[in-house]
């Protein structure tokens, strides 16, 4: 009876997550409706309610998913250099560009660019060298300057802000961390 209801509760995450970026994708974050969201999904409003608080929740939690495989690719790409690490990071953004693009746009999806910029500055965290942080210079603010610079040009890049292929910005910001780690 379990494995029964296991399927049925990853079929209705599934399909309400699907309803929700098929709705993010169309209308942007803040169109999304817990209503929009149960018809698409061809189910209740309980059933949501079973599973997530609201569609912030819903959205906190596909993002903390995404966090979760760049932190495996981070974790697989340590034997690379910071370029081509960077290159194969920026190519996780690409491939789901127009995930990452309609919560880019969304003036309320505050909570998704925090947890990013503190993934980063983690990531980041992990490379500083002691040498980096000579003339008095705080850990945390040197952290919060590049995490904030590779999340700027990130969003430019997936926004479309900034011309070039992915692999030459990717490049670019790996050889300036590079230069300040």
């Amino acid at each position: 009876m379990t494995g029964k209801m296991d399927r049925r509760i990853m079929k209705s995450q599934k399909a309400i997550r699907r309803a929700f970026i098929d709705i993010l994708y169309e209308d942007g974050f803040e169109s999304v409706t817990i209503k929009d969201i149960t018809e698409r999904a061809d189910l209740s409003r309980k059933t949501f309610y079973l599973h997530y608080i609201d569609k912030y929740d819903l959205l906190d939690k596909i993002v903390e998913e995404h966090l979760e495989e760049l932190g495996e690719i981070c974790d697989q790409k340590k034997d690379k250099g910071l370029i081509e690490g960077t290159i194969i990071w920026f190519g996780y953004f690409e491939d789901r560009k127009l995930f990452f693009t309609s919560l880019f746009q969304g003036t309320s999806t505050v909570s998704f660019r925090n947890k990013l910029l503190h993934f980063i500055m983690e990531e980041v965290d992990k490379k500083l060298e002691a040498s980096a942080l000579s003339n008095n210079i705080d850990r945390k603010i040197i952290l919060k300057f590049l995490g904030t610079a590779v999340m700027g040009v990130l969003e430019s890049y997936v926004l479309e802000e900034i011309e070039g292929d992915m692999e030459t910005i990717a490049a670019q910001v790996g050889e300036m961390l590079k230069r300040n780690l």
